[in-house]
């Protein structure tokens, strides 16, 4: 398999830690690029890259870039994306996916359109412990599932003009941690029928805390909590008709889950082998697996149904009271 040579559009921290688990996995990175051409110098510098380009519009034309991937603010997301799939590449889009439902669909046409890889980096589904887990909940260990239940919270920095905090720039607790939940629901469960949710807003107008119950047609239920100031367990359980499953904490990282029967005996415990570094380069490895195949949808995470969730966030939004800026034209 000929190896992709991958761009990184964007310096911040997550590209710090995504450029990171790459090449101590061996991945070929190629280029990074920035609006700043000083940033992109350091950040090539820094990770010992061949190439750095001061726009993302260089990084899209390199020849020598076959995929990008995308680690702008949420905001920005679409638009970088849209940049790259133009010039025929393969694209990571980092999670949350898009700020709204409406980007995430134009995203799915283009990629249609251009007949490239377009796949959301919503990492853990791609974790050794998350395959494990889908076979055996597919296997029927826990017999039907009826409830899920799973948190990410966290002590976030309260400042105002913080990103985290700042609405034109997505932030909030939704985009940035709920998202897990949320994924995860859709992962196990499927899209819900019924979405009913709450929020606790900040002084900003971002939500602080947002919990949300899902509801299926087969009379499942999944119960999410998300909070970027009040941090707790992470722990994730999926419960079904002839067992359950305990997921450790930090559930969406590299970590043990252990299955039980319905006497609450030990069925199996799952334990992730050594994995270098945070475990980021398994969703470029399905990435580069579809190229390579000449297929462009995941089954671990149909680019549909990014599309999906994104529509689903929305509704949340609406549920709690969240407007970004550019959904009313207003700036921020």
């Amino acid at each position: 398999m000929t190896k992709l040579r991958w761009g990184i559009l964007a310096t911040g921290w997550i590209a710090d830690l995504f450029v990171q688990d790459l090449l101590e996995n061996g991945i070929t990175v190629s280029a990074v690029g920035s609006r700043s051409a000083e940033k992109a110098a350091a950040f090539a510098a820094k990770y010992g890259l061949p190439k750095s380009h001061g726009s993302y519009e260089a990084l899209a034309a390199d020849p020598e870039v076959d995929v990008v991937y995308i680690a702008t603010p949420h905001p920005f997301h679409a638009s970088a994306a849209e940049l790259c799939i133009a010039a025929g590449k393969h694209v990571l889009v980092e999670k949350s996916f898009t700020l709204t439902g409406a980007e995430a669909r134009h995203l799915l046409d283009l990629s249609r359109k251009h007949d490239v890889v377009v796949l959301e980096a919503m990492w853990t589904r791609f974790l050794p412990h998350m395959v494990r887990l889908r076979e055996a909940l597919a296997s029927g260990m826990i017999g039907e599932i009826r409830t899920l239940v799973a948190t990410h919270t966290q002590d976030l920095p309260d400042d105002p003009g913080h990103r985290l905090n700042a609405l034109e720039l997505g932030g909030g607790a939704l985009l940035d941690l709920g998202i897990y939940p949320i994924s995860f629901a859709f992962d196990i469960l499927g899209q819900p029928t019924e979405v009913l949710a709450s929020g606790r807003l900040k002084s900003t107008g971002a939500d602080a805390e947002v919990s949300t119950l899902f509801r299926y047609a087969n009379g499942a239920s999944a119960l999410t909590v998300s909070a970027s100031d009040a941090p707790g367990a992470n722990r994730a359980e999926i419960n079904g008709t002839e067992g359950h499953v305990e997921i450790d904490g930090v559930w969406y990282a590299p970590t043990i889950f252990r299955i039980y029967d319905s006497q609450k005996n030990l069925l199996e415990e799952f334990k992730p082998a050594d994995i270098r570094g945070r475990g980021m380069h398994f969703q470029a490895v399905e990435l580069e697996r579809l190229v390579a195949a000449g297929q462009r949808i995941s089954a671990i995470l149909p680019l549909e149904q990014s599309v999906a969730i994104m529509e689903t966030l929305d509704e949340i939004r609406k549920q709690i009271g969240v407007i970004y800026p550019s959904e009313t034209g207003k700036p921020g």
